[in-house]
């Protein structure tokens, strides 16, 4: 680790660029602030959520935020990301139109309330059950206290559900109480996105929200979409039923027009409409934001024409009949005329992404060359709803083009590159060494060259971790470019860069955990054994063979697991005859054995499983399984890559 731990000033180079982009942004149009602002009715008093152990960080705090009540951003953070900022940082209950309020700036999407005739429809519980129960309980301090009649999850990501027992019980669902309402193959993404890639998703999450940047000047100011995700616990109630197809139901008096626009911003998502209040509801798909086409954490990379073509049908049939326009995300807008414009910019934008992208590698450019080369036109660049605070222009074309092409531009020279490691190695060398190359990269550091000197400098990172000379610059470098990023979630990534080469990778203990008991209750048994599969060490399995038939009898599945050729493979509703062993048990058992709660012995001392053949095998199996951490390194090598 470095010897100088804390974040630094702005240099000049960064002063410069943010002062003279300051002076290029759009006109002060002060509508958004009046828009964030309408309708408030009351807040959480420094919109504190405290944790149950009062001794732990608080789940949710707006008070660190208050530094940002400063119409002039500090030389530390781009100007329009300041801008932005500050809307999120306005926080408590809305009313929005005549029965429908919002929960805003308590999580880092939103909670709306839908009054109908004798009780609440809410639509997206937050991410945690903390947030979401602070939420609803300002709601019922300020509005007649009324059952929950629905529960509408709008999509698939975890700001959007994972929250759900803070509102309601699971009892009372079951007791057919209220429904809950989700797009169709809501729980397939739900799960799945969490499960096989979950470790090294959450990894890179923390970067993506600044999960471990103190909040401040220099650290975390926003992540564009919102503040940041709320700490807490993570739950997840599945769906009583599912909307398949576009068609309007009747909810405790309230007429909902639904409409699904899966492959947008999440693999199953649905707008609203509601005729009632001309209110329409855009869930995560038209946000005041650039959104990505490509997540940073990682994710399926989204359709930027299927996006745009959505948008445009949902303007053609609602947008001269909306008064008002939400979402799960940010502020109301009202008025008509607005409306359609801020829809058509939304169409536009996306649309142009796509189109142009494509255009430029049917030339043949490269991801990088078409990344450096395009622009917005003004007509997009020059508006607030389309600016880069959390998507940027430059990695969403890469993801068209890696939608399209794939990691590989077509040069040979790249189809088989050295592992990082051995690459940077030999590369510090042919530039004469590690003195030689920081003694120059000092030097385009001096000249404000940030970008070339994170890249160089993580060379030498990356040849020798112990160069503290290297990872202080490399730190620096990065620090410099966070402060420049317009976008939230670049400066967050590029700051948690920085504070691991000087730190090293933080502890996530008291982290949202997404592998708990509410997840794997919506697991199928098919992408459970998946995950199970991913983990099998390939060394550690070769040469060896073993099927093991599982029974699970509470749900009455049963299949083959069968490993061989250093693969791991299952057949659903066969079991084997030449199984070595055969395991006989409850899914709820096998859930708990996988959130170690209990071992497998254990169960079957206590006869919560049966076995026949030798029980052995199962033993041999999983000592050939790996256990993955959310501490992998990222911006240097970890143990098996030096």
């Amino acid at each position: 680790m470095t010897a100088n731990n804390g974040p630094k000033d702005a240099q000049p180079a960064t002063r410069r660029a943010n002062e003279a982009l300051a002076r290029s942004l759009p006109s002060s149009d002060e509508r958004d602030f009046e828009d964030a602002k309408r309708g408030l009715i009351a807040v959480i008093p420094d919109g504190l959520v405290p944790h149950k152990d009062t001794t732990e960080r608080p789940v949710w705090d707006m008070k660190p935020f208050d530094f940002e009540h400063d119409v002039e951003a500090p030389p530390t953070v781009n100007p329009s990301l300041w801008r932005q900022a500050r809307l999120n940082a306005i926080h408590g209950l809305f009313k929005v139109t005549e029965r429908v309020y919002q929960l805003r700036g308590y999580d880092v999407s939103n909670m709306t309330i839908v009054e109908g005739d004798t009780g609440i429809i809410v639509i997206d519980p937050l991410t945690t059950i903390e947030t979401a129960k602070a939420s609803i309980e300002l709601y019922f301090a300020n509005r007649p206290r009324k059952p929950v009649v629905a529960l509408i999850y709008t999509h698939t990501h975890a700001d959007h559900f994972a929250g759900a027992k803070g509102i309601v019980s699971e009892d009372d669902v079951r007791a057919g109480k209220l429904q809950v309402l989700a797009p169709d193959e809501f729980m397939a993404f739900a799960v799945s996105e969490n499960v096989i890639a979950g470790n090294a998703m959450g990894r890179r999450a923390w970067y993506q929200f600044g999960g471990f940047l103190q909040i401040g000047e220099r650290g975390l100011v926003d992540s564009g979409l919102g503040k940041t995700i709320a700490a807490g616990t993570f739950t997840l109630i599945p769906p009583t039923d599912t909307i398949k197809t576009n068609e309007t139901r009747v909810i405790d008096g309230v007429e909902i027009a639904f409409f699904l626009v899966p492959e947008t911003e999440a693999p199953a998502e649905m707008v609203m409409y509601f005729p009632q209040f001309r209110l329409l509801d855009m869930a995560e798909i038209a946000t005041h934001n650039m959104h990505n086409l490509y997540t940073i954490r990682g994710a399926e990379v989204r359709d930027g024409r299927v996006w745009s073509h959505y948008l445009n049908e949902i303007l053609d049939r609602w947008g001269d009949k909306s008064d008002a326009l939400i979402a799960q995300h940010h502020w109301p807008m009202w008025g008509s005329d607005r409306i359609m414009q801020f829809l058509a910019k939304q169409r536009d934008l996306y649309k142009f992404i796509h189109d142009q992208s494509v255009r430029l590698l049917n030339h043949g450019y490269k991801p990088t060359e078409i990344a450096e080369t395009l622009r917005l036109p003004a007509s997009l660049a020059n508006d607030w709803s389309t600016r880069e605070y959390y998507g940027t222009l430059s990695h969403n074309s890469k993801a068209v083009y890696q939608k399209y092409l794939g990691w590989y531009d077509a040069n040979p020279a790249n189809l088989w590159p050295l592992p990082t490691v051995e690459r940077a190695r030999r590369t510090v060398e042919y530039m004469g060494g590690a003195d030689a190359v920081l003694k120059r990269a000092r030097r385009d550091f001096e000249a404000g060259d940030y970008r070339w000197v994170a890249s160089v400098t993580s060379d030498v990172v990356f040849a020798d971790p112990s160069n503290t000379e290297a990872r202080e610059l490399a730190a620096d470098a990065l620090e410099q470019l966070g402060y420049q990023a317009e976008s939230g979630i670049w400066r967050n990534a590029y700051l948690s860069g920085a504070l691991e080469l000087r730190e090293g990778v933080p502890d996530p203990k008291g982290r949202v955990n997404t592998l708990n008991a509410d997840l794997l209750k919506g697991i199928s048994l098919d992408l459970l054994f998946d995950f199970m599969a991913v983990r099998l060490n390939a060394e550690k399995a070769e040469g060896k063979r073993l099927v093991l038939n599982w029974t699970f009898t509470d749900i009455d599945e049963k299949l083959t697991l069968r490993l061989e050729n250093s693969a791991l493979t299952h057949l659903l509703g066969k079991l084997a005859p030449d199984a070595d062993a055969s395991f006989t048990l409850t899914r709820a058992t096998f859930d708990q054995i996988i959130l170690k709660q209990k071992s497998f012995p254990m169960a079957i001392m206590k006869g919560e499983i049966s076995v026949k053949g030798n029980p052995f095998k199962l033993r041999q199996l999983m000592a050939m399984l790996d256990d993955f951490t959310p501490r992998f390194p990222i911006v240097e090598p970890g143990p098996a890559r030096t």
